[in-house]
């Protein structure tokens, strides 16, 4: 790799606010990815049905269809400092907020040790995943005045890597607490990353923007965000390739255990799919800045979206071979429209809307998950994996061919 390639890399990594936000992320990631695995574990374990343990993930996606209304959150100023007449946002304090409410709420999982139980788990991944929503559109909002724009495609790739990263160790960690002390286990090793995360957000030193009071209600303002994305001619076609892609990804994650079934595998099983799929999620992350820079954000996307259509259908092969190489093809595949949007979405957006639209994009590409893994949970039973693995690919190819083609107007050349 050449100097002229690594030197943007480098310099995010030795940008001190930038490189706390990459180690935040990291740590979240981390009991994020385990706690994901693992409630899903937890629920089969409990019950004996793929279908309970595939509502895990419904829950934790469900929220983000009140997106848009959460993200406002993000753009919100203080109350009126009295000294200076402003009303500069508060997106750190907010960061620092959710993380120990987070830490907090995953204690009362503790007592979780029957079917019964099972609602509590629900309703606190359900919040979990509101949560999770205004976090990540404030984090969004805040990195981009951290990382100037022509760094913001490298930042978001390292990102992708760090918290994609901690599908290597994560799943494997907390399969195995899971198998050793049971999930409550899981529950407190995420408080305690939880509560790592907001340290680490705290000695952030980046000074945030000071916008004038707003004016309009706040259906206005959360309408904004919707305006401008359906407006704009790069950021409306990402956003719903981006949706297509997350709609077959959510089929294909609620289908994770009937897989694992079929290759005649224990549930923890699906712990080393995550940790293969982590690594092709690190590969396409680190490769992720030079490629939106040499292809421009539609053509990564779609090379993307069509690398993950040839593995989702690939992995009705009952095969421990070639499910692994799936698993590591999905992973380097998923990211790039993510990346892609997240990035363009970044540079496109004014910064006083950069929460709200930040958290109507996550809606709009990632809402379309909940439908999929409502779906998968319904469809995995009944009908069975293989030929919804196959019919899943098929779409994702025409998504990945729809996006590759843009239309007069929209983005023609590559960022630089």
């Amino acid at each position: 790799m050449t100097t002229k390639t690594t030197w943007p890399l480098v310099r995010v990594l030795r940008d001190r606010d930038a490189g706390l936000c990459l180690a935040g992320v990291m740590v979240s990631g981390f009991g994020t990815s385990a706690l994901s695995l693992a409630s899903g574990v937890w629920v089969k374990d409990l019950t004996g049905s793929d279908g309970l343990a595939a509502l895990c993930m419904l829950a934790l996606w469900l929220p983000t269809l009140a997106g848009p209304l959460l993200g406002t959150l993000a753009d919100l100023p203080q109350s009126r400092l009295r000294s200076t007449g402003r009303f500069p946002h508060r997106r750190k304090p907010l960061l620092i907020g959710v993380n120990v409410l987070l830490g907090a709420l995953l204690l009362t999982l503790v007592g979780v040790d029957a079917p019964g139980d099972l609602w509590l788990l629900y309703a606190v991944l359900f919040v979990y995943g509101a949560a999770g929503v205004v976090h990540d559109a404030a984090e969004s909002a805040l990195v981009a005045t951290v990382v100037g724009p022509s760094l913001l495609g490298d930042f978001n790739g390292l990102r992708m890597t760090a918290a994609e990263g901690m599908k290597l160790l994560a799943p494997l960690a907390g399969a195995g607490l899971y198998a050793a002390y049971g999930g409550a286990s899981v529950a407190l090793l995420d408080a305690a990353t939880f509560v790592l995360a907001a340290g680490l957000y705290a000695a952030l030193r980046g000074r945030e923007d000071k916008p004038a009071r707003p004016r309009d209600g706040r259906r206005r303002r959360t309408a904004e965000g919707v305006r401008h994305l359906w407006a704009h001619p790069v950021l409306r076609p990402l956003v719903l390739a981006g949706g297509a892609t997350m709609l077959c990804a959510g089929l294909n994650g609620a289908l994770v255990y009937a897989v694992v079934d079929g290759l005649g595998r224990s549930p923890a099983y699906a712990g080393v799919l995550y940790a293969v799929q982590g690594a092709g999620s690190v590969v396409a992350g680190l490769l992720s800045g030079t490629a939106l820079r040499r292809l421009g954000a539609r053509r990564f996307g779609a090379y993307g979206i069509a690398l993950l259509a040839l593995a989702v259908a690939l992995r009705a092969v009952p095969s421990d071979p070639v499910a692994l190489v799936c698993s590591a093809a999905i992973g380097a595949g998923l990211p790039a429209v993510l990346i892609a949007t997240l990035t363009s979405v970044q540079r496109e957006t004014p910064g006083a809307l950069l929460g709200r639209v930040t958290a109507t994009a996550h809606t709009l590409v990632y809402a379309p998950n909940v439908a999929g893994l409502a779906a998968g949970a319904a469809l995995v039973e009944p009908v069975g994996h293989r030929p919804v693995l196959v019919a899943l690919g098929v779409a994702l190819l025409v998504t990945a061919a729809a996006l590759c083609a843009p239309p007069a107007g929209a983005e023609a050349v590559p960022h630089r």
